[in-house]
């Protein structure tokens, strides 16, 4: 089994910045076989949507909502990834996840840590 716990949450203006981080625990076999860490984010009464992955090779993508200012990145020797976030805003208000990809059918998912941008 792989545990991700997320930090780095809290309570921001609009146009500050946070940096979300993930560190992933558990089995070392398990670990190195993750192909993809993302990023979701989920408001009430919405669908958790994909915020911003980036793949074991290091490739990154993101919504179209959040380009240009998050960006992802991973530390492989911490098993950590991060979630850098700028110039926020409202809107990106919600609680996010960091997930764990290992293949189509196998994931892991954090206990999620909210982000609260003020304006």
């Amino acid at each position: 089994q792989v545990q991700l716990v997320e930090s780095g949450g809290g309570l921001v203006q609009a146009g500050g910045s946070l940096r979300l981080s993930c560190a992933a625990s558990g089995s070392l076999f398990r670990i190195n076989r993750i192909n993809a860490m993302n990023w979701y984010r989920q408001v009430p009464g919405k669908q958790r949507e994909l915020v911003a992955l980036i793949t074991r090779g290091g490739s990154t993508n993101y919504a179209d909502s959040v380009k240009g200012r998050f960006t992802i990145s991973r530390d492989n020797a911490k098993n950590t990834v991060y979630l850098q976030m700028n110039s926020l805003k409202p809107e990106d208000t919600g609680v996010y996840y960091c997930n764990a990809q290992i293949d189509i059918s196998t994931h892991y998912w954090g206990q999620g840590t909210q982000v609260t941008v003020s304006s």
